[in-house]
């Protein structure tokens, strides 16, 4: 495996900087420079995803027959590290990342030419209806019924801890339509429009202040046949598809590397000139180091792609070392910030959603460090989301160490 880039991809480089450097105004950047979330705030990101539909990059990973800009593994990284660089807000994955590559592996020509065009444009904006108060990162237990009536299913239960449910106009779920030995039989993957009679949507307010996370309920909402994608009974092979696309579709080491380099700037620079103390020192350096592994394996699985591959298991090790690491970061973020980490400060963060607790404007210290304790408490979830990292291991040991 060469890791060192050719001529053609340091010229892309440069297209994309060139790129950026155009089209990111100042509130896009600041959007994405001090967001706290694992999203970011919705308007920024839907203007982005605006701008980069009309260059052709939307979906960077995508086939051109579908709109995609078909990037090489390669190029897809290099995409990834300039955003990071930059400042990009990043744009909602339900849609781009996650509906749009199931509907290209399993959905009929019809749903592609639908549904495609307009997760592209925005026109769609996709949630994901998996986790219920029963299920969440063991989700063959689900149990919203979905019972044919002649050309539709007639959908009855919940779904919680739903992203931008409030904002959404579609979603993407799975839906209990019979039952078998196995759990997973009997799931069928479905697309709603957010607007079915029938549907009610239920905030659930962060401690943070945050609406970002929603609960929906279903009572006798009608969905046409037409909407299930692959075969009724048979959707968990969808969702397993998907799932690996959302644990493993994109690089975690670029957007890392920037983060370390901020706390390095702010142990230096900030309220506690830490960088060269011995024991902080070690633990950059430490990871630093995992990173840089980190980036390494992510190299491997793209070259693995690049010969036709899909994430597969890599998927479940990127998503347990790349969110482990995150939060890590943000253990020695929220060090370096000192005192200033300490206090509750959300004006200085560009939050994923609207925020329902009053606070004063401006905040007090280093912008780096007023954030610091507001992304290190969300990061929490980073191990739960998209299956735990528990759950991840257990796949790891039994497809492939034989456990």
């Amino acid at each position: 495996m060469d890791l060192d880039w050719s001529d053609a991809d340091k010229a892309f480089a440069d297209e994309v900087r060139a790129f950026l450097d155009a089209e990111l105004s100042d509130d896009l950047r600041e959007a994405g420079r001090w967001m706290t979330s694992v999203y970011g705030d919705h308007e920024a990101s839907m203007e982005w995803q605006r701008r980069l539909h009309r260059q052709g990059w939307a979906a960077p990973s995508w086939p051109r027959e579908h709109g995609g800009a078909d990037f090489s593994i390669t190029q897809r990284y290099i995409f990834a590290r300039e955003c990071a660089l930059a400042g990009a807000p990043p744009l909602s994955p339900m849609g781009i990342a996650m509906c749009g590559p199931a509907l290209i592996g399993h959905g009929s020509a019809e749903q592609r030419t639908h549904f495609l065009a307009r997760i592209l444009s925005g026109e769609h904006f996709w949630c994901q209806g998996y986790s219920e108060p029963q299920a969440g990162s063991d989700l063959a237990p689900l149990k919203m019924r979905a019972e044919r009536d002649g050309d539709h299913l007639v959908c009855n239960g919940t779904k919680i801890w739903t992203t931008h449910a409030n904002v959404a106009n579609w979603i993407f779920c799975l839906v209990r339509t019979g039952q078998f030995d196995r759990p997973q039989l009997g799931i069928t993957f479905l697309l709603i429009p957010m607007d079915s009679p029938g549907i009610t949507v239920r905030p659930i307010i962060m401690s943070s202040g945050e609406h970002i996370q929603n609960q929906i309920f279903f009572d006798n909402v009608r969905v046409p046949i037409a909407n299930v994608v692959g075969q009724i009974d048979q959707g968990w092979t969808v969702a397993k598809y998907l799932l690996e696309f959302e644990r493993g579709g994109s690089a975690y080491a670029p957007g890392l590397q920037v983060r370390l380099k901020r706390i390095r700037e702010l142990a230096s620079q900030g309220p506690r000139p830490i960088v060269h103390e011995g024991s902080f020192a070690a633990r950059l350096a430490a990871a630093q180091i995992r990173i840089d592994v980190l980036e390494t394996y992510e190299f491997q699985a793209m070259s693995a792609a690049a010969q036709g591959g899909r994430p597969g298991l890599s998927g479940s090790v990127m998503k347990i070392l790349g969110t482990e690491l995150s939060q890590h970061l943000t253990e020695l973020a929220l060090e370096a910030a000192g005192p200033y980490g300490q206090g509750f400060q959300p004006a200085a963060g560009a939050a994923g959603g609207p925020n329902v607790i009053p606070h004063a404007p401006g905040w007090r210290g280093p912008r780096e460090a007023a954030i610091a304790p507001l992304k290190y408490f969300n990061d929490r979830a980073g191990s739960i989301y998209a299956g735990s990292n528990e759950i991840q291991r257990n796949i790891i040991a039994k497809a492939q160490l034989g456990l």
